[in-house]
C-alpha cells in the first residue's frame, strides 16, 4: 500500500510541481538532498524508485500528447532528484554489504546481490551526471543519446533487485512483500510493454 501511495505521490508531485521545478531545480535537488539525510522512505528507496517510474513513463507517450508535453521539460530534473536519493539508499547498502564481506566469504544470495548494487551503481553515476545540463551541453548529441540508452539496462536490473530483495519474503507468505512483488510487476512489466509498443 505504502509503494502504491508513494507512486501517486511522485505522478502528483511531478505534474503540480512542473513550474517551481524548472525555474529553481537547484531547490528541489536540496530538498532531495535534505531527504537522504532523514532517511525519509530511504531504506527501501521507495521515493526514489516512483520518481524514476514517472521518468521513464514520459517515454511510453507521444511527443505531442499532453503527458509528455507537460513533463518532458522536467524529465531531467525529475531524474536528478531521483538519483540523489538513490545515492543515498545506495551509500547505506553498499556499506552493509562491506560489512558482510569483511566476516569472510559471502553467501552466494548476498555476492549476487551485491554485484547487481555494483552494476546498478555504475550505471546510476553515469545516467545521473549526464542528466546535468552543464553536462549534456559538453558531449556531442549523438554521444549523449548512447549514454541515455543506459537508462533501459538500469530500470531491468532495478526490477531485478526489487525481485531478489522481495520473493524470498514473498514465498514465505509475507503480505507486504506479495503485494510489493505485485505493484513492482506491474509497473516494470507495464512499462516494458508500453515502450515496446511505442517503439
Amino acid at each position: 500500500m505504502t509503494l502504491i501511495l508513494v507512486l501517486a505521490g511522485a505522478v502528483a508531485f511531478a505534474f503540480a510541481c512542473k513550474r517551481p521545478i524548472k525555474s529553481c531545480p537547484l531547490a528541489f535537488y536540496a530538498l532531495a538532498a535534505t531527504l537522504d539525510v532523514l532517511f525519509l522512505l530511504l531504506h527501501k528507496c521507495t521515493l526514489a524508485t516512483a520518481l524514476f517510474a514517472v521518468v521513464m513513463y514520459i517515454g511510453v507517450f507521444a511527443r505531442d500528447s499532453r503527458v509528455a508535453t507537460y513533463l518532458r521539460p522536467i524529465r531531467a530534473e525529475l531524474s536528478i532528484m531521483a538519483w540523489l536519493l538513490s545515492l543515498g539508499h545506495m551509500a547505506i547498502y553498499l556499506s552493509s554489504y562491506a560489512a558482510n564481506l569483511s566476516t569472510g566469504l559471502p553467501q552466494t544470495n548476498v555476492a549476487v546481490a551485491l554485484a547487481l548494487a555494483l552494476a546498478l551503481f555504475a550505471l546510476l553515476v553515469v545516467l545521473g551526471v549526464t542528466s546535468f545540463n552543464v553536462v549534456k551541453k559538453r558531449m556531442k548529441k549523438e554521444t549523449w543519446k548512447r549514454v541515455q540508452l543506459l537508462a533501459y539496462p538500469f530500470w531491468g536490473l532495478v526490477y531485478v533487485h526489487l525481485l531478489l530483495m522481495l520473493v524470498p519474503s514473498a514465498l514465505r507468505g509475507g503480505a507486504p512483500a506479495q503485494m510489493a512483488v505485485a505493484v513492482y510487476s506491474v509497473v516494470f512489466v507495464g512499462y516494458a510493454v508500453l515502450r515496446i509498443r511505442r517503439a
